[in-house]
């Protein structure tokens, strides 16, 4: 009969504990990740219907940006994605049992949202801003955004300010437009 060393019992060990916990963290950031579970506490009810929206759920591409797009770093920076998404959680829950709902403010929070957003969130989605058919002026602006001089300071968010999380009577919904090179086809 083989006699078991000791590292390799702590290996064996190791295994079946890392499984169900891998397991276990992984499921809870899945269940947490949809705009749904965000909009479960009541403080963030109001951002839920405004995002529901907005054309980043109603557009004529039928892409859906949700919140972890706008407001977590992209998912390839896993580390950052993973600190982030946890620091944003244990705020929001200390939040809601420390002050309450009445407390919150939607404007001030959306303010403190611009300014902690980043280029790069916008760009995730947004990758081909540079040629907009029809929208020279908009191309222009965007180049000085992607190319900027030193010092140049200038976010996304500084023009497109309004496109989610403001209240509409309606859906803004955005037909897509056929491109006028393919119209012929």
């Amino acid at each position: 009969m083989r006699k078991w060393t000791k590292p390799t019992l702590w290996v064996v060990f190791g295994v079946l504990i890392s499984f169900p916990i891998f397991s276990l963290t992984y499921y809870t950031m899945v269940r947490t990740s949809t705009p749904q579970f965000c909009a479960s506490c009541h403080e963030i009810e109001f951002a839920y219907n405004t995002w529901r929206t907005s054309s980043h759920v109603n557009n004529g591409q039928g892409a859906v940006a949700d919140c972890m797009d706008c407001h977590l770093p992209a998912p390839q920076d896993t580390v950052n994605f993973f600190y982030m998404k946890t620091a944003h959680g244990i705020r929001d829950v200390v939040l809601h049992f420390v002050k309450g709902s009445e407390a919150y403010d939607n404007a001030v929070q959306r303010e403190k949202a611009y300014k902690s957003f980043k280029n790069a969130q916008c760009q995730k989605c947004h990758r081909n801003i540079l040629y907009i058919p029809d929208k020279r002026g908009a191309m222009l602006a965007h180049r000085t955004v992607l190319y900027a001089r030193e010092g140049y300071e200038k976010k996304c968010v500084d023009c497109h300010r309004d496109l989610v999380h403001n209240e509409r009577p309606f859906y803004d919904f955005k037909q897509l437009r056929p491109d006028a090179s393919l119209a012929g086809l």
